[in-house]
């Protein structure tokens, strides 16, 4: 199974969300947000490497989420972690699925970005 299968089934599995897919034009981007408010909380897509900075041909897998501006400062001087793509880069970073990141880290991270981008109700329920 790949890393983008993994998150894929634990974002199912914890938060019972469903992919979206709101661009026609990219079929493979897949947006999860919250039933109640509508706020995403990741976006998975394929990336050129070459848009990310990355030396090679060909696409990786990223995922974006919302965490805390200083959180994304640290995380970002570490191997797997770039300024988001094509999202405000103070409050959301991009991680590479491509096993550079552990996947416990990447399943924690999402979690942060689910409780950061949930309504003030549900916020009370985490």
């Amino acid at each position: 199974m790949t890393l983008r299968k993994e998150v894929l089934a634990f974002i199912k599995k914890e938060y019972g969300v469903e992919a979206e897919y709101p661009w026609a034009r990219y079929p493979e981007n897949e947006v999860f947000r919250h039933e109640d408010n509508q706020k995403w909380f990741a976006l998975i897509m394929p990336v050129k490497k070459k848009h990310l900075g990355m030396k090679g041909e060909g696409y990786v897998d990223i995922i974006n989420v919302k965490l805390d501006s200083m959180l994304i400062d640290m995380l970002r001087q570490q191997e797997g972690f770039l300024p988001a793509y094509h999202m405000n880069k103070s409050n959301w970073i991009s991680i590479r699925l491509d096993g550079s990141v552990g996947l416990e880290q990447i399943y924690n991270l999402i979690s942060q970005s689910y409780i950061a981008t949930a309504g003030k109700k549900n916020k009370a329920k985490l």
